[in-house]
């Protein structure tokens, strides 16, 4: 149900996108608003000239415990960890605690599916995306289809723009995930593996919060989970909703899901069978994206997408930037930039996507993740491994010998990306292929994944 807002006094944690979005909505809708961002404000003038016109109070450089005083809510971006004395000061306080998604959930006057997953989710939400809005242009009623949340966009500027006929397409992280009360009509976990363990310390509050997306649901809703992971399909005994499932083999009984048989997608509901497309109109490499094309036929089936729809989404889907997006061929190399891959088992995907030779760009910042699998997949699969960052200790350190257990492998190690490109470079022949697919994240040097690719892209392209 929609919040009053109208003089309720919010503190929001953190000015960045989630943070600011959700500023400007909560303004518009009258509430009291404080912001408050770590960061101090000769880092944040431009974002402060923004709001400008705005009635509101800032805390710059720090979050001082009195601004708690008096306030209704206390809404914390996804970037904040909830171990700070600030947020448990709120808890003392009994102040409650909310987020930009789940005012959105509350507001939304349409239903909503919602997407997560330890990888494969922005590709997974950007085809079903792509899905929602070619059936509502087929529909031709003027309705709409928006994608947003973790992608990249969070929606709730957007949403007193929506109606009771849109569709609203919801990527959810473990961070925005924590704090949810409410779950989407149409919930979906990809698969649940080791990721963010710096932030949620154990799998099992990791995958808590996974589960939240589901926690909420009501008969009637659906459920989509992967049969052929364990850590989404053992949720499949907690579902208050109906269940539309996805993997490589046929369901059983009279369970409802996606499959693959005799190189075709098909549909399975109760036990009908309907051939959906044939897996060769996918244009997306590798194993890890021929599951998500699966998730997101399931998802399309649970939001009722008309056929033709998905069929002409997954023919015309060429991904999302970032993520294996070819950057150009240099030295008879094709280089690839798969900066997205802020995991070990997401770098692991990305290996097995390709059978030539690889050049393996490896680093960043890691997430406190275990490494081990993925150097054993380096010393059977990489023939050059160039490492950087923060994180390229800890790499080298689980790799070993790079003779033991494998093929004979080439390590150079460098302090950033730049540098990891050129040496690259040197060692590349005709017919390899440059893979950056870090597996850490990219604090240490840049932004945000996006801005580590686009600088690998901006690199790549000026090697002479």
């Amino acid at each position: 149900m929609k919040q009053n807002w109208q003089g309720k006094k919010v503190v929001v944690v953190g000015a960045a996108r989630q943070g600011l979005a959700l500023t400007r909505y909560l303004l518009a809708e009258g509430a009291e608003v404080t912001l408050t961002d770590c960061r101090p404000e000769q880092d944040l003038i431009c974002v402060m000239d923004s709001l400008s016109d705005q009635p509101l109070r800032w805390a710059l450089g720090g979050h001082p415990f009195e601004i708690l005083d008096g306030q209704d809510l206390v809404c914390v971006s996804g970037g904040v960890p909830l171990e700070l004395p600030f947020i448990l000061e709120a808890r003392s306080r009994q102040i409650p605690l909310s987020n930009d998604s789940q005012i959105l959930l509350d507001a939304c006057p349409c239903e909503v599916v919602g997407i997560t997953g330890s990888a494969g989710k922005t590709t997974t939400t950007a085809l079903v995306g792509l899905m929602a809005e070619t059936y509502m242009q087929m529909k031709a009623r003027g309705h709409k289809a928006w994608v947003g949340g973790n992608i990249g966009n969070p929606l709730i500027e957007q949403v007193r723009q929506m109606h009771e006929d849109d569709l609203v397409i919801l990527e959810l992280s473990s961070f925005q995930l924590e704090l949810m009360t409410t779950s989407p009509q149409v919930a979906a976990v990809l698969n649940i593996t080791p990721n963010h363990l710096d932030r949620h310390h154990s799998m099992e509050a990791y995958a808590g919060a996974k589960a939240n997306i589901l926690r909420f649901q009501h008969a009637g809703d659906v459920a989509i989970l992967n049969r052929d992971d364990p850590g989404s399909w053992k949720l499949a005994n907690q579902l208050r909703s109906d269940l539309i499932s996805f993997g490589m083999d046929m369901p059983g009984g009279d369970m409802s899901g996606i499959y693959v048989k005799r190189e075709h997608i098909y549909l399975k509901i109760g036990r009908d069978q309907i051939k959906m497309m044939p897996v060769e109109w996918i244009r997306l490499r590798g194993q890890h994206n021929l599951y998500n094309v699966l998730a997101a036929c399931a998802i399309a089936a649970g939001a009722s997408l008309a056929l033709p729809a998905i069929q002409s989404a997954v023919e015309s889907f060429e991904g999302v930037p970032h993520r294996l997006e070819f950057v150009r061929n240099f030295k008879g190399a094709d280089w690839y930039n798969d900066s997205i891959a802020t995991a070990p088992e997401r770098a692991m995907a990305a290996i097995r996507a390709f059978d030539n030779p690889l050049v393996l760009l490896l680093g960043g910042k890691d997430k406190d993740l275990p490494w081990e699998d993925l150097m054993a997949l380096v010393r059977e699969r990489v023939d050059h491994l160039v490492v950087f960052g923060a994180a390229s200790e800890k790499i080298l350190n689980t790799l070993g010998s790079p003779k033991l257990g494998g093929k004979p492998l080439s390590v150079a190690q460098c302090a950033g990306l730049k540098e990891a490109i050129q040496a690259a470079a040197e060692v590349v022949s005709e017919g390899d292929v440059v893979l950056l697919s870090p597996g850490g994240t990219s604090f240490d040097e840049f932004k945000d994944f996006a801005e580590r690719g686009e600088f690998y892209r901006k690199w790549v392209n000026e090697l002479l």
